[in-house]
């Protein structure tokens, strides 16, 4: 298990998450479908193909099977809300951060029931950009009364978000399920990285407007993990122009497609 605030640094995460290649489908198969381990600072740490019957869940295991994850925190969405996934980084050393919703209903139903309106806000953090103004809170109990392996706190956020042209409000809560004892994070820590999540998705949105990834139509042997592989080692080079986005810096290196992308990559 970790110890101490050093727990929730970025070097220390990682984010599971999975793609679907709707464009690989053919008419006897479905789609080539990716899981990822990602860092928080966005390098992929291992990736596999999951086959035509194999599901997101039962693949965690093969995904982090070759990975020295002792010491880190596993974040994942609610779809490996599962105990055999909570086990499983906890029995090698790691901790877990787990979405709970209603795909778990008793689960779901227990969390949401804790004393939350009694419990002080912890951590309240404010935000204005890109045209709404985004307010998020976070408050966290202790899990005495969770059947869920290992799970020893519980995290509710509340994110409050308006759109200053239409004056739009838009509430809404995410609770979640950690391994991480009081004693080894804070508050804000927690939230940190229960915001941290949203990397992966936003990673998989850039590799699908940028490079076309859900078009792909590529699903033979390791093609799949290859070209991701290739897209990812893309987006880090062009990350590290200084541009505000990644298209920005794709642009920018299409203007002169015969010799940018040879000097980004170092080829003279």
């Amino acid at each position: 298990m970790l110890i101490g605030p050093s727990a929730v640094e970025d070097a220390a995460v990682l984010i599971v998450g999975g793609t679907s290649l709707r464009g690989s489908a053919t008419a006897d198969s479905p789609p080539a479908h990716l899981l990822a381990a990602m860092t928080a600072g966005g390098h992929t740490a291992a990736q596999v193909w999951m086959g035509d019957k194999t599901s997101e869940i039962a693949a965690v295991g093969a995904l982090l099977a070759g990975l020295d994850v002792a010491g880190r925190v596993i974040s994942a969405d609610a779809l490996h809300t599962q105990t055999s996934t909570a086990r499983h980084p906890v029995g090698r050393g790691a901790d877990y951060l787990l979405t709970v919703k209603a795909n778990q209903p008793t689960l779901f139903t227990r969390v949401k029931a804790l004393p939350w309106a009694q419990a002080p806000v912890l951590e309240a953090t404010r935000e204005r950009a890109h045209g709404r103004t985004e307010v998020r809170t976070a408050k966290v109990l202790t899990a005495p009364r969770i059947a869920f392996p290992h799970a020893a706190q519980v995290v509710r956020v509340h994110r409050w978000v308006r759109t200053a042209s239409t004056g739009r409000v838009r509430r809404s809560y995410a609770y979640l399920v950690t391994s991480l004892p009081a004693e080894c994070v804070t508050a804000g820590e927690l939230a940190h990285l229960v915001r941290g999540h949203w990397r992966i998705e936003a990673r998989h949105h850039v590799r699908d407007v940028s490079f076309g990834e859900d078009a792909s139509r590529v699903r033979t042997g390791n093609a799949p993990q290859n070209m991701a592989l290739l897209r990812d080692t893309a987006i880090g080079l062009l990350s590290g122009l200084g541009f505000a986005s990644v298209p920005a810096a794709y642009r920018w290196v299409g203007y002169d497609c015969f010799t940018r992308p040879l000097d980004l990559l170092g080829i003279a």
